[in-house]
């Protein structure tokens, strides 16, 4: 069915729905009059949220932001329109008493929050460095024009306008905040719309927008504290700059890994359903009362809050979206209803009034767009580049409707005010989208920019650029040294949390000094009977014997958790090396968290239960690897059937049995499989943490007949080309150079082994795929190579 032949009855349903709100407020039980009214505030929801998606998806496919729709649904529901037309079914619909005020009231005021939350994990602070100066010229210029711009006009207003005159210069600084402040998710939305996501010029729109937030509620929250004290004083304005300063330094530091530690530990040990977004809510809530303790606005701690939850290693797309699905869906609609709601269009039917708003939004937009023209001049952009900047910046959007609906609770602003704010909001949020996509449009894409948005674009269809956390079950062989040298390249890659699970063969013999160090006391029993010194012999013996045990155990667990902290430097120390690496390359640094569990044995209950925490990859490496030949020890087939995703299992030989960290040259066995795409991405990766020459070796089918050879080399030559010029392509994403090779006159195993020792290459990584079956099985030619190969050993498996 087709967009223009869709059903028009569910919209018809939500029209008739909207009809009925009215009377089911004003039905019995729903009587304003009476008190606060749970029927209202039911009612109330209903309508915010069904104007506001019905609004908002009108928006939408008119290539606007959700949001306005939602603020319009308050501005049609609330005295601009409904309450012009039909005032006595909007006042029976929004009551004025304080009591039922106040339940609406309470459900947007914490959605501030949540929106600040959702701003926050939305603002990438990596990017503001990796933009440079161009950036902080765009922010910082197109902040300080239009603030002091707004500050002005705070100073020529009327008093008649004002909230408390001989609070004019509050006012004023809210003012110029309000007007100098853009909207990062605004900008987001158009700029990811038009693919400039990655782009220079976008990248530098979306940082600039970042700075404003932030630095926007760090103002806000000191405005705040002005205003609390009634006026400009010198120790409680040095008394909220210094708080917010600490605070946020303290935030960023050690706030940041404390946050990563709740997240992680409530997700490691809650069994229970969405326990990650209570530990998010409860880390908001907390930084919020935090800042308000200081005499800071709580916006700042919510607003931090999301930043550092944003940055969280283990934060998966799953919670997140769950998260973001409870915000807009309900909270959204709620919040920026309400805001439309408590704006008065009707002002503007005064000329004097409607010339005053005018003028509003000619002075924020001019001093934006000024601003922000001029930062991106002295960031070194081009003219077009900051001509587009300008344009985007200009949006206000939901944040500026934030800032006023905290201005007007705050005393700040006025109801007209307020009303003025909302309407040079939504006037030129509307305006940005098209002017920004028309000066996008006219940008060129530099040489080398669509190199990098080549390699970007070859890493999100990745497997190591989405592997978010890692389980690593080694032991303390050479081979599980070997695989925690892999484990920790590829965790350094992408700064991938990395569970180190080292496994204590409980079969091996262990020594203890302390066995007969409990001996009995032979003079305590002479006064007593034979059978009593018989009894008493054996319970001392037993003594003795538990003590000897409880000593081995602890000797035993010791050395083993000494280890395992080992084995847990090894994989920080191979991921330090292609982060050093990738910061000459890229500008990456991102953190390495590395957790270490002993368990003994491989017990696949424990890493099922292990597993069930959220990990992408698991690598196993354990000192038995194979039996008879062909088969996987029964260690590596346990752990690897616990866990249900991609498995990398390292079986170490030869020179790399010897010395685990020394050089490597890789062997990638491609064949156009998914598998096989993995492995060559493992491969490269190692290979440019260790600058290890590579081979990519296509492996052909063998036919027997010479003419059935001929034509299938016809046939297959571009397929053949086109699974290598794939493989080379992620390589040189990476930097790094590859060889080639194609053999069609062997069978793959045999292939396989005859270029492993012609280039003398003491790895292969091949992908594999799990077969059914009570054994652990990838296929006759990886358990050929397992039986025959004499060099190292690398299967990854999807």
């Amino acid at each position: 069915m087709t967009a223009t032949n869709r059903p028009r009855w569910p919209w018809l349903l939500a029209l008739a729905a909207l009809l009925a709100l009215p009377a089911l407020a004003a039905a019995p039980g729903g009587n304003a009059h009476s008190g606060p009214s749970e029927v209202i505030f039911i009612v109330q929801l209903l309508a915010l949220m069904i104007v506001g998606r019905l609004l908002g998806e009108g928006m939408l496919r008119l290539g606007q932001p959700a949001v306005m729709g939602q603020l319009i649904a308050g501005l049609l529901l609330g005295p601009s329109f409904f309450g012009f037309f039909l005032p006595d079914l909007q006042h029976a619909l929004f009551p004025k008493n304080p009591e039922q005020k106040a339940m609406i009231d309470a459900v947007s005021q914490f959605g501030i929050l949540l929106l600040l939350l959702l701003t926050g994990m939305e603002t990438d602070l990596k990017l503001v460095r990796n933009t440079g100066r161009a950036s902080i010229y765009a922010s910082l210029m197109g902040i300080l024009v239009p603030f002091g711009c707004g500050v002005a006009l705070g100073e020529l207003l009327p008093d008649s306008m004002l909230p408390d005159p001989e609070k004019r210069l509050i006012t004023s600084l809210f003012l110029g905040t309000a007007l100098s402040i853009a909207s990062v998710k605004i900008v987001a939305m158009v700029v990811r719309e038009m693919n400039f996501m990655r782009r220079v010029v976008g990248q530098v729109i979306l940082a600039s927008a970042i700075i404003d937030d932030t630095v926007g509620w760090i103002i806000i929250s000191i405005i705040f504290s002005l205003a609390l004290h009634g006026e400009i004083d010198p120790m409680s304005l040095a008394q909220s700059v210094g708080g917010t300063f600490i605070f946020m330094v303290a935030s960023l530091t050690v706030g940041r890994r404390a946050v990563f530690f709740v997240i992680r530990w409530v997700n490691d040990n809650f069994m229970s359903e969405f326990a990650v977004i209570t530990a998010i809510l409860v880390i908001m809530s907390s930084m919020a009362l935090i800042t308000h303790a200081i005499g800071v606005h709580s916006v700042l701690g919510a607003f931090v809050a999301g930043i550092l939850v944003g940055e969280s290693p283990i934060l998966t797309k799953h919670i997140d979206e769950q998260l973001r699905g409870l915000i807009t869906a309900f909270f959204a609609p709620v919040f920026f209803g309400i805001a439309g709601l408590s704006a008065d269009l009707t002002i503007l039917a005064d000329p004097k009034m409607a010339a005053l708003t005018a003028g509003l939004i000619a002075i924020a937009s001019i001093g934006k767009f000024g601003g922000a023209f001029i930062g991106a001049e002295l960031g070194g952009l081009t003219k077009r580049e900051g001509f587009a900047l300008a344009c985007g910046m200009n949006a206000r959007g939901s944040t500026e409707i934030i800032i006023a609906t905290v201005g007007l609770s705050m005393g700040a602003l006025t109801q007209d005010l307020f009303t003025m704010i909302v309407a040079m909001a939504v006037i030129t949020t509307m305006a940005m989208p098209p002017s920004l996509r028309w000066a996008l449009a006219r940008i060129p894409l530099r040489k080398e920019e669509k190199q990098r948005l080549e390699r970007e674009e070859m890493e999100a269809k990745g497997f190591v650029p989405n592997l978010e956390r890692l389980l690593l079950a080694v032991d303390d062989s050479p081979n599980g040294k070997f695989a925690s040298r892999v484990a920790g390249v590829l965790a350094g890659a992408h700064g991938s949390p990395t569970t180190v699970l080292h496994i204590v063969d409980a079969a091996k013999p262990q020594t203890a000094d302390n066995e007969n160090k409990v001996k009995p006391d032979t003079k305590a029993l002479e006064s007593r009977t034979e059978q009593q010194k018989s009894e008493a012999k054996k319970e001392v013996k037993s003594s003795a014997k538990q003590a000897a045990a409880d000593a081995k155990a602890d000797k035993v667990q010791s050395e083993a958790e000494k280890k395992a902290e080992n084995a847990g430097a090894a994989v920080k120390e191979a991921a330090e090396q292609i982060q050093k690496k990738q910061k000459k390359d890229e500008k990456t640094d991102a953190p390495l968290e590395i957790t270490t569990i002993v368990h003994e044995a491989p017990n696949p209950a424990l890493i099922a239960e292990e597993a069930k925490k959220g990990y992408d990859l698991l690598v196993i490496g354990l000192e038995k690897t194979s039996t008879r030949g062909k088969e996987f020890h029964e260690s590596v087939a346990s752990i690897a059937k616990s866990f249900e995703g991609p498995l990398a299992i390292t079986a170490a030989r030869g020179e790399l049995l010897e010395k685990p960290d020394g050089k490597l040259s890789i062997l990638v066995p491609v064949n156009g499989t998914e598998p096989s795409r993995r492995a060559a991405e493992v491969a490269i990766t190692i290979a440019r943490a260790n600058k290890a020459p590579v081979t990519v070796l296509y492996v052909a089918v063998r036919t027997r007949k010479r003419a059935s050879r001929m034509r299938r080399s016809i046939r297959t030559r571009r397929h053949e080309e086109a699974i290598l010029k794939d493989i080379i392509s992620i390589a040189d994403s990476y930097n790094v150079s590859v060889r080639t090779a194609v053999r069609a006159d062997l069978a793959p195993d045999e292939a396989i082994l005859k270029e492993m020792g012609r280039r003398k290459h003491n790895l292969v990584v091949m992908g594999v795929g799990r077969r059914p079956g009570e054994k652990l099985f990838f296929g006759d030619t990886a358990a050929t190579l397992l039986e025959k190969s004499e060099r190292s050993l690398l299967f990854v498996a999807g």
